[in-house]
């Protein structure tokens, strides 16, 4: 079986509301869309989202870097093309687009619910409160809380939250909003906070003595995530105790294979996982979620709240959401 076409397509999904953070603010999913037909008939898709603050990708980019390798892909089989895209200098959501639809992953063993986090986006304070309590009555009681450089607004949301939903559990998110300064006093600003399961990133991905000396000084976890997109990125990390846990993402990693390897590390090493995305569309989270389900022992959570975001549910995803979990078909 050999590739015998590969196009994109440009895609587009409105969001609910816009998704904001210390990064960035965007009102719609938009994301490049992969077709690789093989001379059999069969036909697969892949995705990536233009991440531009993240991955240093946008929609351009990761469109030339598909159809400028496109014409090497054609005859080659699947395990050839994926050895030609992961050598490639393409970006790595390019790489994730194309790896997502080569990649055939096992079926799902075990279908037990899989609960996710949803994103309360950052904004002023009683808007994030007002967003908490609508997931909150809609069954979800794992809140991704999205956190900016203003510290002394961050102490209060936290612990607003923390008094007002006894029975949530809080991953604080500032997207590497802060200094180590502003990590400690954030930190002794919430230290009585019972929640808070984990502060994610809160340092420069660059700095990595930075987000160890807050690993070593706060009582609570300490996730990287921009700091990790490869398995030799987590093995720096675990090497030298950066942080306490890591965000694997197929658009950092560069696709389902290499989100594998990286997961077969953890396991052998005890590192705690979370599995996340950027704001995708549902091909991608279909893949991720696919992840999710089968290595449940290594991930302890999951950030894939993307199609709970979407205005309008799509067609394309393979799971069902409910309750706060999601459920195979």
């Amino acid at each position: 079986m050999k590739i015998k076409s590969v196009t994109i397509t440009e895609e587009k999904i409105p969001l609910k509301t816009p998704f904001i953070t210390a990064l960035r603010s965007v009102e719609n999913v938009e994301f490049i869309r992969v077709k690789i037909k093989f001379d059999d008939g069969s036909i697969f898709y892949g995705e990536a989202p233009a991440t531009k603050a993240v991955t240093g990708e946008d929609l351009e980019s990761i469109s030339q870097n598909i159809q400028e390798l496109t014409p090497q892909l054609l005859g080659l089989q699947k395990d050839e093309a994926l050895e030609l895209i992961h050598k490639s200098s393409m970006g790595s959501s390019a790489k994730a687009a194309l790896d997502i639809a080569l990649v055939v992953q096992e079926k799902i063993e075990d279908s037990e619910p899989i609960k996710t986090d949803i994103t309360i986006s950052l904004g002023s304070k009683e808007k994030m409160l007002s967003d908490a309590k609508s997931a909150y009555e809609d069954g979800i009681k794992l809140l991704k809380v999205k956190l900016g450089s203003d510290i002394t607004h961050a102490i209060e949301v936290t612990n607003e939250l923390d008094q007002n939903f006894s029975d949530v559990k809080l991953l604080i998110d500032a997207n590497q909003a802060w200094s180590v300064q502003l990590c400690l006093e954030y930190i002794n600003g919430v230290r009585n906070c019972k929640h808070i399961k984990l502060i994610e990133q809160p340092v420069k991905a660059q700095d990595k003595k930075a987000l160890q000396m807050v690993t070593q000084n706060s009582p609570f976890p300490i996730l990287a995530d921009e700091a990790v997109f490869t398995l030799e990125d987590v093995k720096y990390v675990y090497e030298n105790q950066i942080a306490d846990m890591i965000n694997i993402k197929l658009m950092k990693c560069g696709g389902v294979s290499k989100a594998i390897e990286i997961l077969e590390y953890a396991r052998e090493h005890q590192i705690t996982c979370m599995l996340g995305s950027m704001l995708e569309g549902p091909i991608s989270i279909n893949a991720a979620l696919q992840l999710a389900f089968n290595n449940r022992d290594v991930i302890k959570y999951v950030d894939l709240d993307s199609p709970l975001l979407y205005k309008e549910p799509s067609n394309l995803l393979n799971f069902h959401f409910d309750q706060g979990s999601f459920y195979t078909q």
